[in-house]
This record gives C-alpha cells, sequence and structure tokens, in this order.
C-alpha cells in the first residue's frame, strides 16, 4: 500500500497536543494522526448503521416520530428505576 503525504493545519495549542500525546504513547505524529483519522471514520460508520437500523425498524413496525419518542422516554424510566 502506498502512502501519499498531505499537507495539513493545526492551531499550535492542538498540535502541541497531538505531539504530546504521540510522544506519551511512543508514536510518530502521523502515526497517531493516522489512527485518529481510522478511529474517527469508524466511528462514523458505526453511527450510521445504527440511524440505518432505527430507520429500517421504524419502517417494519410503522412507527411514527411520537411512538420512537415514547419508546425512548419508557427506556429511559425502566433505566433510572433500575438502578
Amino acid at each position: 500500500m502506498s502512502t501519499i503525504t498531505v499537507n495539513i493545519s493545526f492551531q499550535d495549542s492542538l498540535l502541541k497536543e497531538i505531539d504530546k500525546t504521540a510522544k506519551k504513547e511512543h508514536r510518530s505524529r502521523s502515526e497517531l494522526l493516522r489512527e485518529a483519522a481510522r478511529l474517527y471514520i469508524q466511528r462514523q460508520r458505526q453511527w450510521e448503521e445504527l440511524f440505518m437500523l432505527g430507520d429500517r425498524m421504524t419502517e417494519e413496525k410503522q412507527l411514527n416520530l411520537k411512538d420512537v419518542e415514547e419508546e425512548i422516554m419508557a427506556a429511559r424510566r425502566n433505566r433510572a428505576e433500575s438502578r
């Protein structure tokens, strides 16, 4: 797999945090930023999948927005009561 060098701009304070974290983890700045990008993309995909699941369930069960809101409130109540 080939690599491509890109230029990217950061505020000084963020770059200092990136460098501090990379040093603490014994990584290069590039390694840290590649991992951060991979994790961000993975998290976004997981959210997309979750929303698609919600849309599919809503459609299958023919729920409207009010039904969904009521289900969320009931789940929150159940969780609060079980604590």
